[in-house]
């Protein structure tokens, strides 16, 4: 049985992977803040729900502690919590505010990986999905031709790229798992108001397929539902 964790899913993104990798068979814990929410989220998915704050060093320890002790082991790790942060003009985006950001899109995932880290080394086939963004890919945001390029996201942005890069170090720290970043699209979420053009279904479509990958999958890679994209 391949054991799935899953951050930030009680909604949105995160909920609609965590749906569709249990109809694949994992044994999905969902996880989220607000425990209440969560216990609702994961029962009616059939996923087990774990209480997790990543922002929060003593909650992400305790999620780690609680799986070792229901499951000995992690398959698959998914970085999906995340936060857009206030929508200003980039002259007016302080360090506080952007430091905001980074806590949960960053160092939560750093957070959770580093806790997870000894039960992934317990798996066959260890995987970890870093959900980044094209809002943080170099070569999409400086690509005329695409829509990211016209959007002045600061704080947001400069966190995807940080994702991205700590996708390429952990692949390359931790050659025994297949570490990967994927970029949803512009999918129709909280996040951003419910503005986005594609469907949850169509947003984890790379989610799940990089989530199901074998031994002999890629690593340290950025790929969207198309398949790779630039950094």
């Amino acid at each position: 049985m391949t054991i799935t964790l899953i951050t930030g899913s009680s909604t949105g993104l995160g909920f609609e992977a965590a749906r569709r990798l249990v109809e694949l068979g994992h044994t999905v814990y969902l996880t989220a803040r607000d425990a209440e929410k969560g216990r609702l989220a994961a029962a009616s998915l059939g996923a087990h729900f774990v209480q997790l704050d990543v922002t929060d060093d003593a909650s992400v320890t305790r999620a780690a502690a609680e799986l070792e002790r229901l499951e000995g082991k992690l398959d698959v790790l998914v970085n999906n919590a995340g936060i857009a942060g206030r929508d200003t003009p980039p002259a007016d985006v302080t360090a506080d505010q952007a430091r905001a950001v980074f806590d949960t899109n960053v160092f939560g995932a750093m957070r959770v990986t580093q806790a997870m880290l000894p039960l992934l080394r317990e798996s066959a086939s260890p995987v970890i999905v870093n959900v980044s963004s094209g809002l943080g890919s170099f070569g999409i945001v400086t690509d005329a031709a695409r829509m990211e390029s016209r959007y002045p996201s600061l704080s947001y942005s400069a966190s995807k790229a940080a994702i991205s890069m700590l996708t390429v170090q952990y692949a390359k720290a931790f050659p025994d798992l297949r570490v990967n970043a994927v970029d949803p699209g512009y999918t129709s979420t909280a996040l951003n108001g419910h503005s986005g053009t594609q469907t949850v279904t169509e947003g984890t479509d790379a989610m799940v397929r990089l989530a199901t990958i074998g031994a002999d999958g890629p690593t340290g890679t950025f790929h969207d539902a198309s398949g790779p994209i630039p950094w």
